[in-house]
């Protein structure tokens, strides 16, 4: 039986597919339109029906998470004409992504975005195929609004560089923790005097939170105070979450809010869960995978559980695709014969300290690269940290790239748990190699690991366990392969495009190769 998922109809559209319970292919529409888009995912869809073997008279469900109206659901009951069309609320469609797509058989669940149908957050208790509320909280209380609210604060873009804050905030001092506890209380309920409703710039603060900082009303925020303001946020929002989800033996998270790695670590640390899990797709795009694992457990009643995998659902390129990409862009290229010289090529070229873009098998859902789109480069080279923020990814220094190692050997590097295979959370760099990964060090050893499953992408653990034959290190910064904010790279021409408008030295894109 064949279900189609879509979520974030409203503005981050995206298409997931099971196949008799099993997930076949994700996919978020931006990153085959190139832009942020609503309603229904059209190429998404197409790509993910194809990718799952499967037609549109085949489908029998296309579940649809809310916020969702009647002028997209009457073009769907025409898509899909055998199909029953399902509703499924917001925070229901994120809790079922990670119940379903965790390896518990119980547990909590907690759910915190900025808003949807009305709500910020809801915390379930799931067992089996079945959810219980617990209890709710309602949008005007929301954390992630309050998270957006000190981005726009601090002098970035609410809505889009939350992740910014989530940084710089690992560098910054404790001297404001206590004052944004004030403002959020560990309940989650915001203090509305700290508020101004009639402001729209700098956050919509009011006069008492620009005097508490020390500043005058409405002042923009000084760079020397900027981290401690994140570092305030952050605490509190780090707070507010443990207060939220209580304790127990097993808890699930989503909803956007968790797209915030330290957050995640920081419930992983808490002390008062045995097992955390969070979908690492948390946001809007991932209701999509929520509303097609419900229909399936929840409406159907299936209570076999297959998970999500791996995140490699996205579309994938024969040779002679590329190939035919490249010579239509007139370029030229090396044909490497197999994937052993493939990997011999990469690891010769990043031991002589040049920056790789690596293209290969099929495309990650989700924000970040897990090795198949992915930018990488040696931590032995002293001037990867330049290279990669300044010259190629244009960024600013406090956000760190990633540091991508075989799961088996990461123990010997970094203290990190199941949740680094997804780069959703953060770990810490052992004491013995602190100098190795000071490019990569956000503050307190804090380094964003990646632990790499031979089973889950087998080239990628390859190219690592050979890296460190070559070096005796076997691990490599990894970023992702995407440019300007734009999402990650998809086909091969979008590859050669980014690979030709960065500082990027060599690309390897399925067997070929081409250089600068």
């Amino acid at each position: 039986m064949t279900i189609v998922g879509l979520g974030g109809l409203h503005g981050d559209s995206a298409c997931a597919v099971l196949r008799d319970g099993v997930l076949r292919a994700a996919i978020e529409e931006s990153k085959l339109q190139h832009a942020a888009r609503g309603g229904i995912p059209e190429l998404a869809i197409a790509e993910c029906l194809r990718l799952a073997k499967a037609t549109h008279d085949e489908v029998k469900s296309v579940a649809v998470a809310r916020p969702v109206n009647s002028a997209i659901l009457a073009p769907l009951r025409g898509l899909f004409p055998n199909a029953e069309i399902s509703v499924v609320e917001h925070h229901l469609a994120h809790a079922a992504s990670a119940f379903f797509a965790s390896p518990f058989e119980k547990a909590t669940v907690l759910t915190l975005d900025q808003t949807g149908d009305f709500h910020c957050g809801a915390r379930w208790n799931a067992h089996g195929n079945q959810f219980h509320l617990e209890k709710e909280w309602q949008s005007p209380d929301s954390l992630a609004a309050l998270y957006s609210a000190v981005t726009q604060l601090l002098g970035f873009r609410a809505g889009a560089d939350e992740h910014k804050v989530q940084w710089l905030s690992a560098s910054g001092d404790d001297r404001f923790v206590s004052l944004f506890h004030e403002v959020m209380s560990e309940a989650g309920h915001p203090d509305a005097s700290f508020f101004d409703g009639s402001r729209n710039a700098r956050g919509g603060f009011s006069p008492k939170l620009f005097a508490a900082l020390g500043l005058p009303d409405g002042a923009a925020i000084p760079a020397a105070l900027a981290a401690p303001v994140a570092r305030g946020v952050q605490r509190a929002i780090e707070s507010a979450a443990l207060a939220m989800a209580g304790e127990g033996e097993n808890l699930c998270l989503a909803g956007g809010l968790f797209y915030n790695p330290l957050l995640v670590e920081s419930l992983e640390r808490g002390g008062r869960w045995k097992n955390v899990f969070v979908q690492p797709a948390a946001g809007n795009p991932g209701t999509a995978l929520g509303a097609a694992f419900h229909v399936w457990h929840q409406r159907q009643h299936h209570t076999k559980r297959t998970g999500a995998g791996s995140l490699l659902l996205g579309p994938s390129y024969g040779q002679d695709e590329i190939k035919k990409v490249l010579e239509n862009c007139k370029l030229r290229f090396r044909y490497l014969r197999s994937d052993d010289e493939t990997i011999a090529g990469a690891v010769a070229m990043l031991g002589e300290r040049k920056i790789v873009a690596w293209m290969q098998g099929r495309m990650e859902f989700g924000p970040r690269a897990l090795g198949n789109r992915s930018i990488l480069a040696s931590p032995l080279d002293p001037y990867s940290t330049e290279n990669l923020n300044v010259y190629i990814k244009h960024r600013e220094p406090f956000r760190k790239f990633a540091a991508s190692v075989p799961e088996e050997l990461a123990a010997e590097y970094f203290d990190a748990g199941p949740n680094a295979r997804n780069l959703a959370t953060v770990g810490r760099v052992k004491p013995a190699h602190r100098k190795t990964f000071a490019g990569a060090i956000l503050g307190e050893d804090i380094v964003r690991v990646h632990t790499v499953s031979k089973a889950e992408n087998p080239l990628y653990h390859r190219l690592l366990h050979e890296a460190g034959k070559a070096t005796g290190l076997p691990v490599l910064y990894n970023t992702s392969f995407n440019l300007f904010g734009a999402p990650l790279v998809s086909t091969p021409r979008d590859a050669v495009r980014s690979f030709y408008s960065s500082g990027i030295d060599a690309l390897f894109v399925g067997n070929f190769v081409v250089e600068k």
